[in-house]
């Protein structure tokens, strides 16, 4: 098991320095200048060239990517072009609003999708099934800005409920906190919810054709006894990967929430920072979502050897 482990993380070695050099030659190669955006409009070549020397940009293209590198193992980002300030401070102020958003996210998705694709299993061609199915493909044919506008009007326009923009912090209490996130969770969870539930219902519909599941019924064990012992952990492999994929493509589906929702997270400051074409921000933030995405896989296959020891050797 150690062994295994071991060798997953010396694998996101090679993965992370691929994204951070891949990073690295999207703001030196790219057609847009940083000295001449961080000199603006009015600058002369002078100028221009004063802050090209400042930031190292004159020295040949492989010293810049070592001091680069360099800077990056010791937590150093560089400053934002636009907001002025150091990058690492500025996604430490957002990051709380994302994590939160993301965690309730996943948690809602996954306490309501894997019951109903147990359910829709258990049940199949029930009405029941039907419409979790119906759901699912509703969920991935709307686009999350829509589901958002919709939850927006119906629970704080309509019924004005839960409050339409904006975020409160933990530290200023858990009720304001969990009003200002329920309604964004539930936007974003719903695409997941669809996700996962689909594929809940799919691998345990699988499992309960096997072989052993009927001879679990011969031994007059209840349905109850036959999911939890024997279908669920069979299906949990599937079930675990669907999950684990569907937390790293949250990604995407917070940037746009964190919008329509005017929450001040990482998602809100990657659009923020591509409008000012602030490139040390979009870096850090490309950087740290990769790495996200990275440990998250990591975990997801850590998790297999748990649920199927056979995957260890």
């Amino acid at each position: 098991m150690f062994g295994y482990v071991l060798r997953r993380l010396v694998s996101t070695i090679p993965v992370m320095l691929i994204v951070a050099v891949f990073v690295f030659l999207m703001l030196r190669v790219g057609p847009h200048d940083p000295a001449a955006i961080i000199a603006g409009d009015n600058a002369n070549a002078d100028q221009i060239a004063q802050i090209r020397q400042q930031l190292g940009l004159d020295k040949p293209l492989l010293t810049q990517l070592f001091v680069w590198l360099s800077a990056i193992l010791h937590g150093d980002f560089g400053e934002s072009f636009f907001f002025k300030k150091k990058v690492v401070s500025l996604i430490a102020d957002r990051i709380e609003p994302t994590l939160a958003l993301a965690i309730c996210t996943s948690i809602l998705a996954v306490v309501i999708a894997v019951p109903l694709g147990v359910v829709a299993a258990m049940r199949r061609g029930s009405m029941v099934d039907r419409l979790v199915m119906g759901f699912s493909v509703l969920g991935f044919s709307v686009p999350v800005f829509v589901i958002g506008y919709v939850l927006i009007y119906i629970f704080a326009i309509k019924f004005p409920i839960l409050p339409v923009q904006g975020y409160s912090r933990i530290a200023d209490g858990f009720e304001p906190f969990i009003r200002s996130i329920i309604l964004p969770s539930l936007t974003l969870a719903v695409v997941y919810v669809a996700l996962i539930a689909r594929m809940t219902r799919t691998s345990v519909l699988e499992v309960l054709g096997e072989d052993y599941i009927r001879t679990a019924y011969a031994r007059g064990l209840t349905p109850l006894q036959v999911l939890v012992r024997h279908a669920l952990p069979n299906a949990a492999v599937p079930i675990v990967t669907v999950i684990g994929l569907g937390v790293a493509l949250l990604i995407g589906g917070v940037v746009v929430t964190e919008s329509v929702f005017a929450i001040p997270g990482i998602g809100r400051l990657t659009v923020d920072a591509v409008l000012a074409r602030d490139f040390p921000t979009i870096q850090a933030i490309i950087l740290l979502f990769s790495f996200i995405y990275v440990m998250i896989n990591l975990i997801i296959d850590v998790s297999y050897t748990l649920l199927d020891p056979r995957i260890r050797y």
